[in-house]
């Protein structure tokens, strides 16, 4: 009896507790509803605002010795409720209620059910407003950022709709006008061929803050041979000799995994003479006697050869053809010598306690330059990308580049720049390439989110673009900007993804959604490259977890995106960990995966996870598919 009358307080206590939770979320929930109001331009986006303003209602409150009080009675713990808060709270409240002893409480089952359906209802509407509704049975898109060889290269665009590409974002911070509109239009006629829609995103640079250009290097091409363990060939370089007059180039692979062997400029009348079989003798930059062998030729302007040991040209290496047949006779013999090259950016290498200026000024970057002693002469130097950003800098402040690649602290800010000293890389130090990301966790950044470069590259996306991505939000206001520069352009009805990648954007997010979504068509993106940095590695999964959760309960797509899968698309072996972070990404609306040499592969394996993951989750709650055992 005595354990009855306790189990009987237990739930009253319960239930009175209950019912103070469902009080105070309602209160919150009333004061940001006033406090949004103004900013719902469409009514139909009233309910969802509600509920969102009730999850951080509920949020404000620790809830784990409620949640395990509930979950020790048998009831819901509240853990699944962020797309239907006030249903979920109602329900157990009544399940309480019963529990203790209520007789004539209308039952709510009928009416929760039909507000959780609602609300999921909801979130799949907004999303189907945003990226256009799913193609077979996969929920989840597949957003594929284009490599600029999508301009040129109209069939790899046509295999990406195919293996399962549902939206294609195109980066104005890259290429041009040019090259993005012949990407559309390779778009549209994909999708004209396969029957499959894509809908394209113009992502906006904005103050997108980046190193500088970097200057060339030697113009030297570096022949190498590709050996085993015990330094023996494997076999020989491949290298175009090109007669067009088009200056040489070191061997490159482009996004789409494409390689493009090097190339040397040669006199066009002289390569005619060339035949198959024949060899090509010179001395290379080291004195070293070096010979290609002709194998075919390409075309009128162009013939392939191969090289057996490594070797380093340089323009003006003499060329000495030596015919395959009567090699001796002079007539079969003739000279030339190699023409102008395109050199890569120079290599600025970076080692911990390493110096590097970051310049006000808009000059080529340059590695350090050091005497025959080893003291150095001037530091490695590169430009910022926005120099307005050296205003908000100061001594002390955290500096991070290229994703968290390279860590540095200010040590001084003068006229020149921002002077950091390297304080973490890899062991065996870091190489700083142009067009790097810089983040400046530290420092209170004030810069506009549309730039005048953002907005001249609005005037052309809104004549192609499906969705606007908004890059460097970091407070409600940039929508409002955003809103105002498309209803400029008579293009407010497009869709607008904001991109969440610093401290601050999270911390708005709540009014960030509202402003976005009480408009129109609105989706966010977890940038987690910039973000990462920008919080710090070790909150990056908890923070992740938490903007999941308030877009959910806001019923807005959310895409997941940065690093997706990197090691497949740029090295075509995917680590074990980013397999179950590919797995995870099922959570969100959209998965993102950026470019590079097994892109397609890459998006079949995507495709492939999350078909075979949807049936085992939804959101957080799992599917019990029948297992096999």
């Amino acid at each position: 009896m005595q354990s009855n009358n306790h189990v009987t307080n237990e739930i009253k206590n319960l239930a009175h507790r209950l019912q103070e939770l469902r009080d105070a979320t309602l209160a919150i929930q009333h004061e940001l509803m006033q406090r949004w109001h103004p900013h719902f331009h469409h009514r139909h986006y009233l309910a969802s605002a509600a509920n969102l303003a009730a999850y951080i209602g509920l949020r404000r409150h620790d809830l784990r010795e409620l949640q395990a009080a509930l979950a020790a009675v048998g009831l819901s713990s509240l853990g699944r409720c962020e797309g239907h808060v006030m249903a979920t709270l109602d329900a157990v409240s009544y399940a309480l209620a019963m529990m203790n002893g209520a007789q004539s409480l209308p039952c709510p089952v009928h009416e929760t059910g039909h507000a959780m359906q609602h609300d999921r209802l909801l979130l799949r509407q907004h999303t189907d407003s945003l990226f256009g509704k799913p193609q077979g049975k996969r929920g989840t898109r597949i957003m594929v950022t284009l490599p600029s060889e999508a301009a040129d290269d109209y069939p790899a665009v046509r295999e990406m709709l195919t293996l399962g590409m549902d939206c294609a974002r195109i980066n104005c911070a890259h290429d041009t006008p040019a090259s993005w509109e012949q990407m559309a239009t390779n778009i549209r006629q994909a999708e004209h061929e396969t029957g499959r829609a894509c809908r394209i995103m113009f992502d906006l640079a904005g103050p997108k803050l980046r190193t500088g250009e970097i200057a060339p290097g030697p113009e030297i091409l570096h022949i190498k041979i590709k050996r085993d363990d015990l330094g023996n060939r494997l076999y020989p370089t491949r290298i175009i000799l090109d007669g067009t007059g088009s200056p040489g180039q070191p061997a490159s692979t482009d996004k789409l995994g494409k390689a493009s062997p090097a190339r040397l400029s040669v006199p066009a009348k002289w390569l005619h003479k060339l035949k198959p079989g024949d060899r090509i003798r010179f001395h290379d930059m080291r004195k070293r006697k070096r010979e290609f062998v002709v194998e075919q030729r390409l075309s009128d302007a162009e013939v392939s050869v191969s090289c057996e040991d490594g070797a380093y040209i340089a323009p003006g290496t003499v060329l000495e053809r030596i015919a395959e047949k009567k090699p001796r006779n002079p007539a079969n013999t003739s000279k030339t010598a190699t023409g102008d090259f395109l050199a890569k950016p120079m290599r600025i290498h970076l080692q911990k306690n390493d110096v590097l200026l970051l310049t006000r000024e808009q000059s080529p970057g340059q590695a350090e330059q050091r005497d025959k002693t080893g003291r150095t002469l001037s530091p490695a130097r590169i430009a910022c990308s926005e120099p307005e950003v050296f205003a908000f800098l100061e001594a002390g402040h955290a500096v991070w580049i290229d994703d968290g690649r390279i860590g540095c602290v200010i040590e001084r800010v003068d006229a020149e720049g921002a002077w950091l000293r390297v304080t973490q890389v890899r062991p065996e130090g870091e190489n700083l390439a142009a067009q790097k990301g810089l983040n400046f966790p530290d420092s209170h950044l004030q810069l506009p989110a549309l730039s005048e470069k953002d907005l001249r590259d609005l005037d052309f996306a809104v004549q192609h673009a499906d969705i606007i991505g908004l890059s460097f939000v970091q407070c409600a206001d940039d929508l409002n900007r955003l809103a105002d520069a498309l209803a400029q352009r008579n293009a407010g009805a497009l869709g607008v993804i904001a991109k969440i990648e610093t401290r601050l954007a999270v911390k708005n997010l709540p009014e960030i959604i509202v402003r976005g979504a009480g408009r129109g068509p609105f989706g966010v993106m977890i940038a987690r490259g910039d973000l990462a940095v920008e919080i710090g590695y070790e909150r990056m999964a908890e923070i992740q977890e938490e903007m999941l959760w308030l877009c959910e309960a806001a019923h807005i797509p959310v895409t997941w995106a940065t690093q997706v899968l990197e090691s497949l698309v740029k090295l075509n072996l995917p680590s074990r960990a980013e397999i179950t972070d590919a797995a995870m990404s099922e959570r969100a609306e959209c998965v993102m995966l950026n470019k590079g040499p097994y892109i397609l592969h890459a998006l079949g394996v995507l495709n492939d996870i999350i078909t075979r993951m949807q049936a085992h989750q939804d959101k957080k709650t799992s599917q019990y598919r029948a297992l096999h055992w």
